[in-house]
């Protein structure tokens, strides 16, 4: 999986929330810091029943919403439904799955030829799409911090932006015309 930072949430076939993990909550709860939620069972059950199903539809893996809000992050939200052997009254389980992954919206090919991005620039454009820090970048190319910020440099001029979120923003609004050079902050 290239974003190995997936939130998963597993529900049981009345969408009441079994488990999580700590991506989940994380993403779930920005911006508290996960480790100050007092009943996470609780803060799961609302947070599912508030904003990560449908109103007004029968509980099912289709009653889960396609898109979760996190700050200025956008996730996809993907529900999966869980098979297992029928028993009698038994309903089958669902995994809610939150991915932040803006490279599903672009054609990175088609932004790395305009370009002229090197292998190498466009997987630093990719990790850089999927909100990653200089030293989660680093751990991923298997360089260092300093490579990944010389990657950096180099595809802030080929693309003529500002920073990191400019990059994003240059590579994204040919095929989206909705994003901005500061809609998304990046940290380092």
């Amino acid at each position: 999986m290239p974003n190995s930072r997936a939130g998963f949430v597993l529900l049981d076939s009345y969408l009441n929330p079994i488990a999580a993990n700590t991506e989940a909550l994380r993403i779930l709860a920005f911006p508290t810091d996960p480790a100050h939620i007092q009943s996470v069972d609780h803060f799961l059950q609302e947070k599912v029943r508030s904003s990560l199903t449908l109103p007004h539809r029968s509980p099912s893996a289709s009653s889960v919403v396609t898109e979760y809000r996190s700050g200025n992050r956008r996730y996809c939200c993907t529900a999966l439904l869980l098979e297992r052997q029928r028993k009698p009254g038994a309903h089958p389980a669902v995994v809610l799955l939150l991915e932040r992954n803006l490279g599903s919206f672009v054609d990175i090919d088609h932004a790395c030829a305009q370009f002229d991005l090197t292998p190498r620039e466009r997987e630093t454009v990719e990790y850089l799409m999927q909100g990653l820090t200089t030293k989660e970048i680093a751990e991923r190319m298997k360089v260092s911090p300093s490579t990944v910020n010389a990657f950096v440099r180099l595809v802030t001029i080929k693309v003529g932006a500002s920073g990191r979120s400019g990059v994003v923003g240059k590579i994204v609004r040919p095929n989206t015309g909705w994003w901005s050079e500061t809609s998304v902050p990046f940290a380092d």
